[in-house]
C-alpha cells in the first residue's frame, strides 16, 4: 500500500479499473430542484472481465455514465456512453485533465470534459451539465488511509465530500443556471469485476458540515462494510460497526424487474450516529447491460451524538437480483438508443 499523493494521484493510475465519480444537489433561480451524477471510466478490457466490453479489440477502454434528474417534473436524463474516445492530451497535464466524447454511433457528439483548474477547483462538462466546483475541505481519506482492503486486493479511494458548485445546466435545450452542493469519488484498484458483486453505496452531506461515506460491499461470502466521517473541525474517523436496514419504500423497474430497496437506516453505533435516508425521486435505474444499477439523491434526517441532523445524499444501489435476460436487456437498450 502506498499513501495517496495530491495532485499526482488524482490522475490516471497503471490499474484494473479506475473511475472519477461526481454527484450533486443544484437550485436554480426560482428555488426549483435538481440533481446530477457524471462518471468516467478506465478498464483493462482482458483483466476486468466486464462481459458488456470484453470482445472488443482494445487493451485499454474508456466509458462515462450520467445523468441530470428534474425533481419537480420528476424527469430523469441519463447518458450512458458504451465507449468513450480520450484527446491525446488527457492525463498529460500536471493537474486532472480528462477529455472524451461519445464513440457510439448511434448518439450525440458532444465533447466532455473532468478538469481540475486550481488547488481546490474543478470543471466538469457534459451534453446537460456545465459545473464549477471548488472544494471546501481536505480530501476523504476512506478507511483512514486512502486504502480499503477487500476479498483478496483492494482500492484505493478518496472523496471531495464538500464541493461547492455553480454553472448551468441543460434541459430541453434550455440553459438554466444553478448553485448548490456536490461530492467526488476516486477510486482505483486491481480488483477483477465479479457479476455477483453487490453493493449498497450512500454519500451523505449535512447541514452541521458533516460529511460521510458508508456501504456494504458483497463478494461472494465476503462481506465489507466501511464508514468514513468527515466532522466540521476537520476530523476524519472511520467504523466499521454500520448496519444498514430497509425502511419500506422500494421500487420495482418495469425494464429489468429489479426490486430496489430505497429507504434506509443507517445505524453507526461506535461513531452514535443514527440517520433515516427517503429518495427523492424513485425511477433513477441506470441501464449498463450486465451491469445495472440505481442511483439517485436522497433527503437525510437522524442524530449524531444525540443532536438532531439534516442534509442530503446520494445512493447507488448495485448487484440486484434482476429478472430479465440480458439478451433482452440488449435488445430494449439498442431500441431506446435507435429511437434517439
Amino acid at each position: 500500500m502506498k499513501m495517496i499523493k495530491f495532485p499526482q494521484d488524482e490522475s490516471v493510475h497503471d490499474s484494473i479499473t479506475e473511475w472519477w465519480y461526481f454527484n450533486g444537489h443544484l437550485k436554480d433561480a426560482k428555488g426549483h430542484k435538481y440533481f446530477f451524477m457524471d462518471s468516467f471510466f478506465k478498464a483493462d478490457i482482458k483483466k476486468a472481465d466486464i462481459a458488456i466490453l470484453k470482445h472488443t479489440p482494445l487493451k485499454i477502454i474508456y466509458f462515462s455514465h450520467s445523468l441530470l434528474s428534474d425533481i419537480k417534473a420528476k424527469k430523469i436524463y441519463p447518458i450512458m456512453d458504451y465507449v468513450s474516445k480520450i484527446s491525446k492530451d488527457t492525463f498529460s497535464r500536471p493537474l486532472l485533465f480528462i477529455n472524451y466524447k461519445n464513440n457510439f454511433i448511434l448518439k450525440g457528439k458532444t465533447e466532455r470534459v473532468i478538469e481540475k483548474i486550481s488547488e481546490s477547483r474543478y470543471h466538469i462538462k457534459t451534453d446537460n451539465l456545465d459545473l464549477t466546483m471548488t472544494s471546501i475541505k481536505k480530501p476523504l481519506l476512506e478507511d483512514k488511509t486512502g486504502y480499503v482492503k477487500l476479498k483478496e486486493k483492494g482500492t484505493y479511494y478518496y472523496s471531495l465530500t464538500n464541493l461547492k458548485t455553480e454553472g448551468t445546466i441543460k434541459i430541453n435545450g434550455k440553459n438554466i443556471k444553478v448553485k448548490g452542493k456536490s461530492w467526488m469519488d476516486h477510486q482505483w484498484a486491481d480488483v477483477i469485476y465479479d457479476p455477483k458483486t453487490k453493493w449498497t453505496w450512500f454519500s451523505i452531506q449535512l447541514d452541521s458540515n458533516i460529511e460521510l461515506v458508508c456501504f456494504e460491499y458483497l463478494d461472494g461470502t465476503h462481506k465489507k462494510y466501511l464508514a468514513t466521517i468527515s466532522y466540521k473541525d476537520g476530523r476524519q474517523a472511520s467504523a466499521d460497526d454500520i448496519v444498514l436496514m430497509p425502511t419500506g419504500i422500494a421500487w420495482q423497474s418495469p425494464v429489468t424487474k429489479t426490486r430496489y430497496p430505497l429507504s434506509w437506516k443507517i445505524d453507526i453505533p461506535s461513531k452514535n450516529i443514527i440517520l433515516e435516508v427517503k429518495p427523492l425521486l424513485k425511477d433513477q435505474e441506470m441501464l449498463f447491460g450486465h451491469i445495472n444499477y440505481w442511483e439517485g439523491a436522497l433527503t437525510v434526517k437522524g442524530t449524531i451524538d444525540d443532536k438532531k441532523v439534516k442534509g442530503v445524499g446520494f445512493l447507488e444501489l448495485a448487484g440486484y437480483q434482476k429478472g430479465i435476460s440480458d439478451l433482452n436487456l440488449w435488445k430494449y437498450i439498442i431500441k431506446k438508443a435507435i429511437a434517439k
